[in-house]
């Protein structure tokens, strides 16, 4: 091989070889919020507080064995709201948002099918944005506040007994 096209190879390989070992510029963020279903009703009602200081998790996972392979911990602000930022590109694992624990007391039941949220976490798919929003994630309270009868009305969802 000549030396002009030894140089065009070193040209187009290296800067691949360099990026490929190099972290991303740009980390993703994954934004969510936490929420406290007061009504027990099972989704967001206009009664739903969101929890300031709940612990959340981003974790990905290798698909075929769910070998967990990435962790990194949040916790919401006054809001209820997280951004956690995730340095890799993870396009063929499994990532989620997944509830941790909640600080009030009397709301910390985490709510099956709102414990967990998947996050797409690679830039092989579209999505030119680095930001990432997961589906709340909630709690449920021991009890139904008052009120709420005449909430789960306006969704004729309205159960007394459950309530």
């Amino acid at each position: 091989m000549g030396l002009k096209m030894m140089m065009l190879v070193a040209l187009c390989v290296l800067p691949a070889l360099v990026s490929a070992t190099r972290p991303m510029r740009n980390p993703f963020v994954v934004c969510g919020r936490v929420y406290c279903d007061t009504c027990l009703a099972g989704f967001e009602t206009p009664a739903t507080t969101y929890i300031q200081g709940a612990k959340i998790r981003v974790e990905c996972k290798i698909r075929d064995t769910l070998k967990l392979v990435y962790s990194v911990e949040g916790v919401t602000d006054h809001t209820g709201s997280y951004e956690v930022s995730v340095a890799d590109d993870h396009g063929d694992q499994i990532c989620e948002s997944v509830l941790v624990s909640s600080p009030q007391s009397d709301c910390s039941t985490i709510m099956i099918g709102r414990e967990r949220a998947a996050v797409f976490l690679t830039t092989d798919n579209g999505i030119v944005a680095n930001t990432r929003f997961a589906n709340n994630l909630g709690f449920k309270k021991n009890k139904a506040i008052s009120g709420c009868t005449q909430i789960m009305q306006q969704y004729k969802l309205n159960n007394e007994e459950d309530l």
